[in-house]
């Protein structure tokens, strides 16, 4: 599905605690203007009003008719039936709420419900990182091509999505892609989003800068220390990315193993990778150490940083070999080194979490 030259208009939403912002896409991108309304999120009927309220301005905008709703919503959430559970920033919708069914009710189309997280990997699989590898991947005469995902954001949470097969998978109750939940060795006591996230970088950097925490700084704040550009302890910095570099690496290492796909990372951290990707790569190609002494790659494949166009050079090279079979005039080709690559978006997340959610309504209309 080429989501770029596809005619028909889907509605979006960017559903935050404080404010929605409506907007509509064609062609995979932003047409018309965007209206922003306050959530009203103390209050459920108000919260359901504003949202028809936001989505009828904006069809009343459209010289087209609309073909579908399609947006992200926190969960947790039966997203397939579009139910609503029990939300933290948005306190009204506890209890259960059949959004979905409301709005397809009113608006008479069908409306889709998803995940930031999946509908970021999702747009990244269909209109960002993924299409853009296969195409340089095909440039280069190499006949490999990608079809699994893993999209991770970092920022002031730590999510995460996963595309199959050039499909999203959320799993049985919706929940696939949970990668904050994951355990992490670094630190065994708390889950992965406690580590790898915007306040793992500013503790870490109070820590061991020895100041007091929490403080009004940034992350950006602390890459520019890490910089020397603000002042600060730029060693404390450095190391403050590094250890969440570390963290993320461990999860990354078992995503791979798992997934076996491509790695796009997105979110508000993802300016500072200068300081965090090179202890990912080591994380990614440390060894483990079996009982019998002999160490074992913590990877089967070989990863690329694809942000790096001459480390990544060999990522692209067609690596595959034909091998004759005896007895005939037939080969078989064989492609010798496994291997992924992580790449930092180009979109951008919010831009593919849109893409996503218009891919998703197109791909199911």
């Amino acid at each position: 599905m080429d989501i770029y030259s596809d005619e028909r208009i889907v509605l979006t939403l960017d559903a935050g605690g404080t404010n929605f912002v409506f907007s509509a896409l064609q062609k995979g991108e932003a047409i018309g203007k965007e209206i922003t309304k306050p959530s009203n999120a103390h209050n459920l009927n108000l919260c359901i009003e504003t949202i028809k309220s936001g989505f009828d301005e904006l069809k009343s905008e459209l010289k087209d008719v609309p073909v579908a709703i399609s947006f992200a919503f926190p969960g947790p959430a039966d997203y397939p039936n579009g139910i609503i559970g029990d939300l933290n920033n948005l306190p009204a919708f506890r209890g259960g709420v059949p959004l979905g069914g409301i709005l397809e009710e009113y608006f008479q189309m069908p409306v889709y419900i998803n995940n930031d997280g999946d509908l970021y990997a999702y747009g990244e699989a269909l209109g960002g990182v993924l299409p853009e590898i296969n195409a340089q991947l095909k440039k280069a005469g190499s006949p490999k091509q990608y079809k699994n995902l893993v999209g991770i954001t970092l920022g002031t949470g730590f999510g995460g999505g996963i595309v199959r097969n050039n499909e999203l998978f959320i799993g049985d109750n919706s929940t696939a892609g949970e990668i904050w939940l994951f355990s992490n060795s670094k630190s065994p006591g708390v889950n992965s989003a406690d580590v790898v996230s915007i306040r793992a970088v500013q503790r870490v950097y109070a820590k061991e800068a020895g100041i007091d925490y929490p403080n009004s700084l940034s992350p950006k704040d602390i890459y520019d220390i890490a910089k020397g550009t603000k002042e600060g302890d730029s060693e404390a910095a450095i190391r403050a990315y590094e250890a969440i570099g570390t963290a993320l690496g461990d999860v990354i290492a078992n995503l791979l193993t798992f997934i076996d796909g491509i790695i796009v990372i997105g979110g508000g951290i993802t300016g500072a990778a200068e300081f965090y990707m090179p202890a990912v790569f080591k994380e990614l190609n440390s060894d483990f150490m079996p009982y019998n002494g002999e160490p074992l790659p913590r990877l089967v494949q070989k990863i690329y940083n694809l942000d790096d166009e001459i480390l990544s050079s060999d990522f692209y090279k067609d690596q595959s070999k034909e091998l004759k079979i005896p007895d005939s005039d037939k080969v078989a080709v064989y492609d010798p080194v496994p291997r992924l690559g992580i790449a930092t978006t180009k979109i951008g997340a919010s831009k593919a979490i849109s893409l996503g959610a218009y891919a998703l309504a197109l791909s199911k209309v």
